[in-house]
């Protein structure tokens, strides 16, 4: 498995948003165990160190439990409580620049869910 990091954030606070984004995404669940810290670090090639950071980051957000001689795990209400704070932070620092954006090119919502449909429409038949 090859992966591409962005030079210009750590790699550790990368994985740990892959790890969230797989919670968000339901690829990881409520109870599920997270892959080993070794595991990890060998599919990637990085330092195990890499790999323990980021998760000690997922128990500092108390979204992992660490479970002796267990492994990480997802713990209950991870999903929920990831989707709360994800929310505000998008709310908060994401979306005043994209409507300021969206205002400046005359953009509405009436559009943007036309060619958001279109788009899901042409997606579809193209699987089909």
């Amino acid at each position: 498995m090859t992966i591409t990091w962005n030079d210009s954030v750590p790699i550790y606070r990368q994985l740990r948003e892959r790890v969230v984004a797989m919670i968000l995404d339901g690829a990881l669940n409520e109870g599920d165990p997270l892959p080993s810290v070794r595991q990890v670090a060998a599919d990637f090639q990085i330092n195990p160190l890499t790999v323990s950071k980021a998760y000690q980051e997922l128990v500092d957000d108390q979204l992992v439990e660490k479970r002796r001689g267990l492994g990480m795990f997802v713990i209950d209400g991870a999903r929920e409580a990831l989707l709360k704070s994800e929310r505000e932070r998008f709310l908060r620092e994401e979306w005043p620049a994209l409507f300021a954006r969206l205002q400046r090119l005359g953009l509405d919502l009436k559009t943007l869910m036309r060619e958001a449909s279109d788009n899901t429409s042409a997606n579809g038949e193209s699987q089909s």
